[in-house]
């Protein structure tokens, strides 16, 4: 499959490019799409650092990476080599105690630093010390109404500034008289589109991979199993290990052998990495949440009437709705999923025991009490036991909602 990205040239007092900043997109056309920040944050490290790495699309340079609320807080950054990037904190960033333990993680964890959009208020003066580079956008700070602050940062020897959105000669003079480190706008480059190959993944397995992570105990077998089923989520796991995020001690002779060595914090991490690429902004995380409720629910049902199901009908919950998380038919995404027969016609509404277990389980999610009352004949159970299944069901999908 194609994957985009565009970059915008960094330019320094001699007309040197020094940088590029890496901007996501989803098409050929060259504007940013509407899609969630978290979202374009996660594909953009997903299609690009994970493919050929940002060096690549750089030459070489350090590319400038936006990362937002979201991302910072689901601590994307830990997919990107600190020596190569340059964490650009958008504008939409609260300078709050939060935000600032999180980015002062990341300064000592030796990433760089900048402030995108910057206008000055005092709760900033902390972040300040933990800065390599303030960004001005001219258009929305005016250069002659910027001038006090403009010295105030000249004071602080560790910190570059940089003026964006230079249109015109006069803009690039009057922010050059002023002291500014660096440059960026149309009047040097517009954003220039990359076009990159890539190979698309199983989501599928994604899920399966997330469900089995969840679990207490996770059984480290299952999920090489997994990653082994799908080439492309195997290449993008190595790429991981082999991206320059982490110091390799050994080479890799196996995907066991990488999981293991990636830790299970991390691998929770990655997985959550893909989960936000593709479901973040169209698809609320929430779904995501529906799927192991449901999951859990059909398992602890299958216990009461099936129990030599009970993995199969985990199964048949977690993906109930694949559907409609990634907006394919499920007639298309059952083929590509390796599971037995039964799974696949319960999920195609085919009658059997696993279909009527995920019935009564849609049922009672609605409150259609006359289609429970029915589906629970079918399964010939009794309909006061299931609040206090799906309680339990709530329960062991909160407590593990925030491992991922």
């Amino acid at each position: 499959m194609s994957v985009f990205v565009a970059r915008q040239a960094i330019f320094n007092r001699r007309q040197n490019v020094v940088a590029y900043e890496l901007l996501f997109r989803d098409s050929p056309k060259n504007y940013f799409p509407d899609i969630a920040e978290g979202q374009a944050t996660a594909r953009l490290i997903m299609e690009n650092q994970l493919n050929l790495g940002t060096r690549h699309i750089t030459s070489g340079k350090k590319a400038l990476i936006n990362i937002g609320p979201e991302s910072l807080k689901l601590d994307l950054c830990a997919f990107l080599p600190c020596q190569d990037v340059v964490i650009e904190l958008l504008e939409t960033i609260e300078p709050n105690d939060d935000n600032y333990e999180l980015c002062r993680g990341l300064f000592h964890s030796n990433y760089k630093l900048a402030l995108d959009d910057f206008v000055y208020k005092p709760q900033w003066d902390r972040f300040l010390k933990l800065v390599k580079l303030i960004k001005f956008d001219i258009r929305m700070t005016p250069l002659n109404e910027i001038q006090p602050i403009v010295k105030k940062l000249q004071a602080h020897k560790q910190i570059k500034i940089l003026a964006e959105k230079i249109e015109t000669q006069d803009d690039y003079k009057l922010a050059f008289d002023m002291g500014f480190d660096y440059f960026q706008g149309y009047f040097f480059a517009k954003p220039t589109m990359i076009k990159q190959n890539d190979i698309d993944y199983n989501y599928g397995l994604v899920v399966a991979i997330y469900a089995e992570i969840m679990k207490p105990n996770p059984d480290i077998k299952v999920i090489s199993g997994l990653f082994e089923l799908d080439a492309a989520l195997a290449y993008k796991l190595l790429r991981l290990i082999n991206s320059g995020v982490f110091p390799i001690q050994s080479q890799i002779s196996s995907l066991k052998q990488a999981l293991v060595y990636l830790g299970h914090d991390r691998l929770k991490k990655f997985v959550s990495l893909i989960v936000t690429a593709h479901t973040a902004g169209k698809k609320p995380a929430e779904l995501m949440q529906v799927c192991v409720v449901r999951a859990r629910f059909c398992e602890l049902l299958a216990k009461n009437v099936a129990k030599s199901q009970t993995g199969e009908a985990f199964l048949t919950g977690l993906f109930s709705l694949l559907d409609a998380i990634l907006d394919q038919p499920m007639s298309l995404l059952v083929e590509k999923l390796p599971f037995p027969d039964e799974i696949k016609a319960a999920l195609l509404n085919d009658k059997n025991n696993l279909y009527y277990i995920l019935n009564v389980v849609r049922a009672y999610e609605t409150g259609s009490w006359w289609a429970l009352e029915q589906a629970g004949l079918l399964l010939n159970i009794d309909n006061a036991i299931l609040p206090a299944l799906y309680q339990q069901s709530v329960n062991w999908a909160d407590s593990y909602k925030n491992n991922i």
